[in-house]
């Protein structure tokens, strides 16, 4: 089918409140030109991100009714942790506030000073809490990933040979495991092939290293496997998913992506000792392991979101809209990164944004102006987020990709929304010229996107700005 049409019917909506353009301009003078401090009642379409923003089903709200609040043993822990077993299979089921506490709860428990996490790409969160450790947060996916014109369909894959010579170069005992993110949000929300998967165990296995996967976004990972790759279009998605952890020790995940909720997570593994240590911590930070810092009907919700999202008629339709507004894109020249990945599209700033330099935060600049011309909020994903200093030089590293993602809520916006959406951008494309550039005039040490203030660079001609 072209164009995907929603398979469910609207119950309750949202008011949607529209601001005029001298507003959204004085708010993002107010914010520092930075999206995140802008209010969500601001904001026309809301893009900035697809966790804990879906819209939960009339089943997830009949479930909520059900909440067992008891301290200790609630029913809906153990209907939770069933519903956990039966798609990943691992023996333990700790329950989190959101998925930075499973990486904090993991990695706080494995990690020493010194040692490394190998990943396809890291994510932010998932990094800072590597690096929180003082590990390294070693990025292993293939070249390919780096390309936004190719087309490979599983450009999320691990790049063996670089991980075997990662290992053999920091030796098996700094390594105390290896993940894979499924999908590959930081790469554009791309894929990760069965095979790689397979063959990245075949690889650990010979060192003795556990695997694990930053599972927030599986059932999409799933999808495109069952789309793409040989031997998985007559597979259901939950035999596929049921094959794909079958290859890890375990896993964390922020439900707020694929577990269609508005807050929760978990994380699940079979290592007896490192679960006892994880839970000893989780109770000191989150509280007892039956509820991991959420309501018992959070839990709930969870568990029914759980085993909704692997449903093939919603994942045709939630892959099907974000390829219709890629496509849509594509078609109109608009630069993007390719192929349309599971939960965003990715706009190539560098290719959108030429005049602007690196440096003067391309990505952040287009981001800021979607909002202020048509209210539309998207996320850099470029040199502000990923950016870092040379210690020896004091210089910025800026990293190979300079994108804004546009994160699609799950089953909030019709596809009369997101034409809306494409439209726009296709306009300011056409108007892309006078976009202007981004000095940072705030950062914090770690996660400096959330908080980074900024200050426009109106007039100032690019030659004068490259000489000083």
């Amino acid at each position: 089918m072209k164009f995907p049409s929603e398979p469910f019917k609207i119950k309750v909506v949202e008011p949607i409140r529209r601001t005029t353009r001298e507003e959204r301009d004085r708010l993002l003078r107010h914010a520092g030109y930075n999206l995140f401090q802008v209010p969500a009642e601001s904001v026309y379409v809301d893009l900035l991100t697809d966790s804990g923003t879906s819209a939960m089903s009339d089943n997830q709200w009949a479930g909520m009714m059900l909440g067992d609040e008891s301290y200790a043993g609630s029913k809906n822990y153990f209907h939770f942790e069933e519903v956990v077993r039966s798609i990943c299979g691992y023996q333990h089921v700790i329950p989190t506030h959101q998925g930075r506490m499973a990486e904090n709860l993991l990695f706080s428990t494995v990690l020493k000073p010194g040692m490394c996490v190998p990943n396809n790409i890291h994510f932010d969160t998932t990094r800072a809490n590597v690096e929180h450790q003082r590990a390294e947060a070693l990025d292993v996916v293939i070249k390919e990933a780096y390309d936004p014109h190719c087309e490979m369909p599983f450009k999320g894959n691990m790049d063996l040979i670089q991980l075997a010579d990662a290992i053999d170069r920091i030796g098996r005992d700094r390594i105390p495991l290896v993940m894979i993110t499924i999908t590959n949000n930081s790469g554009g929300g791309q894929p990760v092939s069965m095979a790689n998967i397979r063959e990245t165990r075949a690889l650990v296995n010979r060192y003795g290293i556990p695997l694990f996967f930053d599972a927030c976004r599986f059932a999409e990972n799933c999808f495109f496997i069952k789309e793409r790759e040989p031997g998985y279009a007559e597979k259901s998605v939950v035999e596929i998913a049921h094959e794909l952890f079958s290859y890890g020790d375990g896993c964390t995940m922020s439900a707020k992506k694929d577990g269609l909720v508005n807050i929760g997570g978990f994380l699940s593994l079979n290592d007896d000792q490192w679960t006892q240590d994880i839970t000893n911590l989780l109770i000191l930070v989150e509280g007892f392991p039956t509820y991991g810092g959420l309501a018992g009907r959070d839990l709930e919700a969870m568990a029914r979101g759980l085993l909704e999202v692997l449903d093939e008629d919603y994942l045709s339709f939630r892959v099907g809209q974000v390829r219709y507004l890629g496509e849509l894109l594509d078609q109109a020249g608009v630069p993007i990164l390719k192929p349309i990945g599971g939960h965003a599209v990715y706009l190539n700033a560098k290719e959108f944004l030429p005049h602007i330099q690196q440096a003067q935060f391309p990505a952040q600049s287009l981001a800021v102006a979607l909002y202020r011309e048509y209210g539309i909020r998207g996320v850099e994903i470029g040199t502000v987020m990923f950016g870092k200093k040379d210690v020896g030089t004091g210089r910025t590293i800026h990293p190979e990709l300079e994108m804004v993602r546009l994160a699609i809520p799950r089953r909030v916006y019709t596809n009369m929304q997101i034409t809306y959406v494409a439209e726009s951008i296709i306009e300011l494309y056409r108007r892309r010229q006078g976009i202007h550039g981004l000095a940072l005039t705030y950062e914090a040490p770690v996660l400096r996107h959330f908080t980074a203030r900024f200050e426009e660079l109106r007039a100032i001609p690019i030659l004068q700005q490259a000489a000083s």
